[in-house]
């Protein structure tokens, strides 16, 4: 038996504990590179931790030379009891550091009948524990000692809340110990400080003079951010001493210390005794992140209200583990301000940097278009290239940074272009130019090599067969001695090992021999170039020359055999149905390509008359583009022309060419290569590969000869090549390079050295490891250096072509290409409406006869002012044919039956009104009599809404005035100079959507409109489940604060395109798409009919025209209650009282609020239905329409209900009617006060774009003082980040009132007509079981909180408003297999029949068929009526189990007796 005392003991230098040298040692791994040793040991009994680590480190001090040892114990004799936890959990702590602290004072109990260890935790954490899976960790650790299961539950204390007074208390004692050990440490430096202070002071001097703040080379140390130390300045504490580690180095006893960091979260929070603040600091050196937290008086944390995201600070503190965070956090006692070392390109002249991705090559670039283009301005680089993966979706971005940045004075130009994924449809079939009749004479040969490269390796096997009329009449089989070792991973595939070739002939011996078989004749190979390139090198090696002629019989099967999945050897075989071979070996797959060629020469001769070998490459070409491969390649724009011609071919590539990449193929770059520079790319382009698998110089130079410039990069780019075995060492890399760089000069092109730049700065590269490995990539961890790279940089890098040489390609060729470049806009300058003839005629002429048919002639002042002002700015910016747009759309919906509800700021715009695009009217508050059209204007603002005004009959012909005008300035919609794209957004009913845009097709042409196009990139919470998974995967646990650092970095990065989910984009007639943007398929999904906007159509909002046609609910509503009332939508009263009542009170509805758990009568109500915002109505009380504008205002906006206007009206300092509640009212409230109306304008628009803090000046403060505003209104807006337009609010809270009228009147057509359009999630079969059922389930749902399925928490609503129905003695009548419609509710005496597709199972295909084979015949049985509606079993079921085949019989058979 080996135990460890019998295996160590004559290597130790004192013995081990007696119980240890027990231990029988089960299991040994060694892992030599490491040099670490793995012990698995069995003990009779358990031994502590100490004594087990103890014993390791006696271990690993032995004469074995050992970095690191380990002992897992089992414990073979004993049960895991509960006073084993503290000690056990000391051996997670080694790979979980975080919970260091968590179970300080915790407690654990052991039930052995349950299998259950209840952790009773003190201080909190489980979210930490949680996080790190704590409970899974540990469990297995008991499993793996003790062969017990247990399950981990927590009890006590498991979250601290940061309000805890306990928590609070120990926060304050925590930074008082801090902050006397620091003075005490302080004292006593200066005291040291004192007697050394000349020594000191030459040494500061020495360091000041050595310390560089700037950059240029980065390497070593400097490849990660650091800080010049003599920058560093007091802000907060003391001044900061002591050396500065790096964060990584950071753990539970690390004690006192001082970081550095740049700040990405800064959270302050008060106390509740108001008089203390609780300050969170997010930092990061790159090296790792932490949280700093600060806990002082208010006075006192004053100071570091200055610390702004991404600002860099130096900390001093102590690393203690926090309950409430639940991780180890940095309690700072002095914080200061430090200056980064800057990175910079202080070259005379600078690179041009032409292969760079952004954040739009899809999962893989992480840095912006706009981060690119100012670091390359920073630097003074006078040009930088965007070449994302086959598209051009940061074009925009690019474009808006650059035009800033030449605003301001620098004169940097952008480069537009892609790295395309090219494919090459013109390769020939055959190379040579002997002829040969298909029934005659050919060797089919294949080889076996040590690698993929000619230039490098050898061969090992030839195989070769010869045919002759179709017959194969001779063969030929040899090993070649490679004289170099194979490759444990060619072993593997070949099976040739170096014991069988040890005695074969030399490469050369064999290859004569080959030669010699072959006499001349037309050789056939399957990858040709690959194969052949080995029998040249073989020829050159020998002095000999090889001019066969040879077949590729790869290229041929991807023309001929169009369905195949792809064109390996194998799959070709098995599609030909040529049986099963040894693959991977040369005499079989020799054997295997004669056949496949025999059975492709009848086909060639069959399918494309092809008798003879000269005829192969003119009759058939290229064929299936998605068996072709696909080479990198980057295309550059150098003009117009090129512009255009770019977006035609991304356009094609994603369009028609699209095959897991958006494919360019050679032909069609050829006919669209005007205007366009075409560059070789990376190590993925088709020149590499060619002198990577070490093709002929010849093929090299035809491949070169086709690129305007080539490309080589860093030999890190290509390291995996490396580290894969593809090439012995870098040198190989470089000698690739300069196999390009040979190139160029013999075809005098140019070479240039770019970095494929993926990331700004090489940290940047923790991003890209993460999104990498999300996406599966197994060597993310190894990421290359794929940074921007300054001059100097890169002429080191590429050192090794010589002084003058590397500048040549890294300097002065870059800017040459970047010379030839003109400066290109991607979009074009302007705004491109489409055309309709007469548009502005009609507009005005339309606009001018309505208001006169609602206002009188002649108009109103009022009115007329109004109009003159929106019409004036209209008509001069060229936005008439947009209003017609949208007014002809609008007019062709109702037409139909379908009314069209308005949404945004539209509603701003009386225009917009008057031509029925709108029912919001903007004017004041005001009366107008329907009869003599006389009117009445309110206009100090006493009035929120014309819906509030009393009801009055005409002063002069005694008719009741209509109300209406809800005073919204039209600045809101088109901007204070009326110049502002208009943005009309519209909803149309879901039903007639499709048709909506049928007709915009109409009007402007099919090929001139399309859907617009949106990107769809990584959201926070997917970038933190990414980090996540990492660390799952990896078994390591970040810090919260790296977790949040590395989710930041991975957000906004493209996964997708998309479409709106109602806009669609018109290009005027005479003009393409192309001159706009390229096109695609939504999501790249070759079978959608839908063709979008390349670029997101936020990009080109204010270039062509984009009409909103959304569809929605609310119309088809409307649609559905005019048809079951035969009362019309438009004339119900917008001033009911029982309506408003609803707002606060359920005595509308005839019930109570404990009838429907609702103080309101809102459910179901569009806005004011859900949970939240039903709070906000009871809080609120809201009693007129305008505050009703207020409430959905509030709902909509951000920062302005909760911890604003809520606890504004909570405390009484105002109503509901007083607080900010839209955008609009800003500037109407400050005019009302006197504010000049340009002010006022500025005023809302900076605070409804949450700038205030930023924006707001001392003028915009004073002038607010100085008429009156109050303080509590200043201070609102302060705290604002976004407010919703009143317009908006408007159009939703009429639609509320509208369906409002007809619920309290009309309660069994409203709540037809509702469910008929929203029936997502309705209960047929708990319904039809009466209200007390609905009840419980409602309930039942209820009770399960938190744990509720997604589907149940979707279901309670509609078992709210299903509730609030039968409440009201609504009765429904169960399913009718006559009567019952598909989705319709319909209505008989009274009462409403539940449809087919309430029933859960029952599709909308199989409701239709029952709903039409109903109306058509009586069924004799269910047998019968199984077999005519066609719906499945599973549906009868349904309808059996609730009543509805209780009438009918079973089968149509009668029994005789």
């Amino acid at each position: 038996m080996n135990t460890l005392g019998r295996v160590f003991s004559d290597y130790l230098e004192e013995p081990f504990d007696e119980r240890i040298a027990r231990g029988e040692i089960t299991g040994v791994k060694i892992n030599k590179s490491k040099r670490t040793l793995n012990l698995y040991v069995s003990f009779s009994q358990y031994i502590e931790r100490k004594t087990i680590f103890n014993a390791e480190e006696k271990i690993k001090k032995t004469g074995l030379n050992l970095m690191g040892a380990n002992i897992n114990p089992r414990f073979i004799n004993d049960n895991f009891k509960a006073e084993y936890f503290p000690d056990m959990v000391e051996a997670l702590k080694r790979h979980i550091p975080r919970i260091n602290g968590t179970f300080a004072n915790a407690e654990a109990e052991c039930d052995d009948e349950r299998k259950v260890i209840t952790i009773e935790l003190k201080h909190g954490g489980k979210a930490l524990l949680d996080s790190c899976n704590f409970d899974r960790e540990f469990s297995k650790l008991v499993q793996t000692e003790f062969s017990q299961h247990f399950d981990i539950e927590y009890k006590g204390v498991l979250e601290m809340d940061a309000e805890n007074e306990v928590y609070i208390q120990e926060q304050q004692h925590a930074q008082e110990t801090i902050k006397r050990e620091a003075e005490t440490k302080a004292a006593q430096f200066y005291i040291e400080e004192e007697e050394n202070r000349n020594k000191v002071h030459e040494k500061k001097v020495k360091e000041k003079a050595v310390e560089n703040p700037t950059i240029e080379i980065r390497e070593g140390d400097d490849l990660t951010p650091g800080i010049v130390t003599s920058t560093i300045r007091p802000l907060y504490g003391r001044v900061i001493k002591g050396k500065i580690v790096p964060i990584r180095t950071l753990a539970a006893d690390t004690g006192r210390t001082v970081v550095w960091g740049d700040v990405f979260g800064f959270e302050k929070k008060t106390t509740k005794s108001g008089d203390k603040n609780i300050i969170t600091i997010n930092i990061t050196d790159y090296t790792g992140s932490t949280t700093v937290k600060v806990f002082n008086s208010i006075k006192d944390c004053e100071v570091l209200d200055s610390i702004s995201k991404n600002a860099t600070i130096v900390v001093a503190g102590s690393m203690e583990y926090d309950k409430y965070a639940g991780e180890i956090v940095l309690n700072a006692d002095s914080i200061g301000t430090v200056s980064k070392k800057e990175v910079v390109d202080n070259a005379e002249t600078k690179r041009v940097e032409l292969h760079m991705h952004t954040n739009m090559s899809s999962m893989d670039g992480v840095s912006s278009a706009e981060e690119i283009v100012k670091r390359a301005a920073k630097w003074g680089h006078k040009a930088v290239a965007i070449t994302d993966h086959g598209v051009a979706q940061a074009f925009p971005e690019a474009m808006n940074t650059v035009e800033a940045l030449n605003k301001s004075g620098n004169d940097i130009k952008v480069i537009y272009g892609t790295e395309a994924y090219f494919i090459d449809d013109l390769v020939n079939s055959v190379v040579g130019n002997r002829d040969e009749p298909l029934n005659g004479t050919f060797i089919c040969f294949d080889i076996e090599t040590t690698g993929l490269s000619a230039a490098r390796d050898k061969i090992t096997e030839i195989g070769a067969v010869k045919v002759v009329n179709g017959e194969i009449v001779d063969e030929f089989n040899t090993f070649a001695n490679p004289e170099m070792p194979i490759p444990a991973k060619i072993t593997e595939l070949t099976g040739i090992t170096d014991a069988m070739v040890a005695d074969a002939p030399s490469q050369e011996e064999a290859v004569r021999s080959f030669l010699e078989f072959c006499d001349g004749n037309v050789l056939v190979a399957h990858n040709a170039g690959f194969d052949t390139s080995f029998i040249r090198a073989a020829c050159n090696n020998m002095g000999e020359a090889f001019d066969y002629t040879y077949i590729d019989t790869v290229a041929i099967s991807r023309a001929v055999l169009k369905d195949i999945k792809n064109c390996k050897l194998d799959t070709v075989a098995k599609y030909l149905r040529l049986g099963d071979f040894n693959h991977h070996r040369a005499c079989d797959d020799a054997m295997i390509l004669a056949k496949i060629f025999v059975s492709l020469c009848s086909r060639l001769e069959a399918d494309y008359n092809i008798t003879h070998v000269c005829d192969i490459n003119t009759k058939i070409n290229g064929g299936d583009f998605k068996k072709l491969k696909p080479y990198h390649q980057i295309i550059l724009v150098k003009n117009k022309t090129g512009l255009k011609n770019l977006y035609k071919l991304i356009s094609m590539a994603h369009l028609t060419y699209f095959y897991k990449t958006p494919r360019i193929p050679k032909s069609e770059l050829i006919k669209h290569r005007e205007g366009l520079l075409i560059g070789s790319a990376c190590e993925a382009g088709q020149l590499m590969r060619a002198i990577i698998e070490g093709k002929s110089i010849g093929e090299q130079k035809e491949i070169a000869s086709f690129y305007d410039f080539l490309e080589i990069q860093p030999t890190g780019n290509n390291m995996f090549m490396v580290r894969d075995g593809m090439v012995n060492s870098v040198e190989d890399l470089q000698n690739f390079n300069k196999a390009v760089v040979k190139l160029g000069k013999e075809l005098n092109k140019p070479v240039v050295a770019t970095c494929d730049v993926h990331f700004l700065d090489p940290h940047d590269s923790e991003y890209r490891k993460i999104l990498q490995f999300s996406k599966g990539f197994t060597d993310a961890d190894n990421q290359a250096p794929l940074y921007f790279r300054t001059t100097a940089e890169m002429l080191k890098e590429f050192s090794y072509l010589g002084e003058k040489k590397a500048y040549e390609v890294v300097v002065e060729n870059t800017n040459k290409i970047a010379d030839m470049i003109e400066r290109v806009r991607p979009i074009p300058e302007g705004n491109f409406p489409p055309f309709i003839e007469g548009a502005e005629e009609q507009l005005t002429s339309i606009t001018w006869q309505r208001a006169k048919d609602k206002y009188g002639d002649p108009l109103p002042d009022i009115v007329k002012e109004r109009l003159d002002k929106e019409l004036n700015s209209i008509t001069k910016y060229g936005f008439s044919v947009l209003y017609m747009t949208a007014q002809k759309l609008v007019a062709d919906s109702e037409a139909h039956g379908y009314l069209v509800g308005s949404r945004g700021s539209v509603g701003s715009s009386f225009v917009a009104t008057m031509s029925g695009i709108s029912e919001v009217n903007p004017l004041c508050p005001h009366y107008v009599c329907p009869k003599c059209k006389h009117s009445e204007f309110i206009t100090d603002g006493s009035v929120g809404s014309g819906f509030d005004l009393p009801p009055k009959n005409c002063p002069n012909c005694g008719e009741e005035m209509h109300r209406d005008g809800h005073e919204i300035p039209f600045e809101t919609f088109l901007g204070f100079k009326g110049d502002k794209v208009p943005d009309i957004d519209l909803n149309f009913s879901g039903e007639y959507q499709s048709f909506s845009h049928r007709y915009t097709e109409e009007l402007f042409g099919k090929d001139n409109v399309f859907k617009a196009g949106t990107i769809a990139t990584v959201a926070d919470k997917t970038a933190l489940a990414y980090v996540r998974k990492y660390e799952e995967e990896k078994g390591i646990a970040f810090h919260k604060a790296e977790q949040a650092r590395l989710a930041i970095g991975c957000t906004g990065i493209k996964r997708t395109t998309g479409q709106h989910p109602g806009g669609m984009v018109v290009v005027p007639k005479g003009m393409e798409v192309y001159d706009f943007c390229p096109v695609q398929h939504p999501a790249n999904d070759m079978k959608s009919d839908n063709i979008t906007t390349h670029f997101d159509f936020h990009s080109i909002h204010d270039t062509i025209c984009k009409l909103d046609e959304l569809g929605h609910d609310v119309p088809t509503i409307y649609h559905y209650l005019e048809e079951f009332t035969g009362i019309s939508v438009m004339d119900v009263s917008m001033s009911d009282p029982e309506v408003m009542s609803l707002f606060t009170s359920t005595k509308a509805l005839g019930v109570t609020p404990e009838d429907i758990d609702s103080q309101t009568g809102t459910f179901s109500l569009p806005e004011v239905g859900t949970h939240f915002v039903r709070n906000m109505l009871v809080e609120s009380q809201p009693k007129t329409f305008s505050d009703l504008l207020q409430v959905s205002g509030l709902s909509h906006g951000t920062d302005v209900w909760i911890g604003n206007a809520a606890d504004l009206i909570h405390n009484g300092t105002c109503t509901i009617s007083e607080v900010i509640g839209t955008r609009d009212s800003i500037m109407t409230y400050l005019m009302h006060k006197g504010l000049e109306p340009g002010m006022a304008f500025k005023i809302m628009e900076i605070v409804r774009k949450g700038k205030a803090t930023k924006l707001l000046t001392e003028e915009h403060f004073n002038a607010m003082k100085e008429h009156n505003v109050p303080q509590w209104y200043i201070d609102s807006c302060m705290k604002i980040k976004y407010m919703f337009p009143k317009a908006h609010a408007a159009a939703y809270m009429i639609a509320t009132l509208r369906l409002g009228w007809y619920k309290v009147h009309k309660p069994v057509e409203y709540y037809a007509a509702y469910f008929t359009v929203r029936n997502d999630g309705f209960d047929g079969e708990t319904v039809i079981k009466g209200r007390q059922a609905v009840l419980n389930k409602m309930q039942l749902i209820k009770n399960k909180g938190k744990e509720a399925s997604m589907k149940e928490q979707a279901e309670l609503p509609m078992l709210q408003i299903i509730n609030e129905m039968l409440a009201r003695g609504i009765e429904v009548l169960p399913i009718d297999i006559y009567k019952s419609k598909a989705k319709r509710f319909v209505i008989e005496d009274g009462k409403i029949r539940l449809p087919f597709c309430v029933l859960s199972g029952v599709g909308m295909a199989a409701a239709e068929s029952l709903e039409e084979c109903g109306e058509k015949e009586k069924y004799l049985s269910v047998e019968e009526m199984l077999r005519i509606t066609k719906v499945s079993k599973s549906v009868i079921e349904t309808l059996r189990a609730v009543g509805a085949l209780k009438d009918l019989p079973e089968s149509s058979q009668m029994s005789l007796f």
